[in-house]
């Protein structure tokens, strides 16, 4: 399920403009480990949204509180929208989401009392045709 072409493109928030159409993503999401796809085009709607993630890449004495605060994310509101897409256990009510094939994450988050909602961070992931 891999196979990300080479235009394959983290964003930079100035650039989310070009990845809108409509309302919704307007390429095809990937994993920014192992470029397995994540979304279809078409498929989530942007959404502004401050938002907790713990860091993907922990350190070795970092606090389980250490993480950043993001604003922009894909909102999808049903899980079998997403192509290839794993979830942690929960804990105090969230449910990280992580890549399927590598389980690189968190690139988002669920809450579980809200049953349909499941954000993915555009700075989490890569964005290409």
């Amino acid at each position: 399920m891999s196979g990300a072409s080479a235009d394959v493109v983290a964003p930079n928030n100035s650039d989310i403009g070009d990845m809108v159409q409509e309302g919704k993503n307007k390429t095809k999401i990937y994993c920014q480990r192992c470029s397995s796809l994540i979304l279809l085009q078409q498929k989530a709607s942007i959404k502004e949204k401050e938002l907790f993630l713990p860091h993907m890449k922990k350190k070795p004495n970092a606090a389980p509180e250490d993480g950043e605060t993001l604003n922009n994310f894909w909102l999808v509101e049903d899980m079998f929208t997403f192509e290839n897409l794993g979830f942690t256990n929960t804990v105090d009510n969230i449910k990280y989401l992580i890549c399927a094939d590598c389980e690189v994450g968190p690139i988002g988050v669920h809450d579980i009392r809200q049953n349909k909602l499941f954000y993915v961070a555009l700075d989490r992931v890569k964005h290409g045709e």
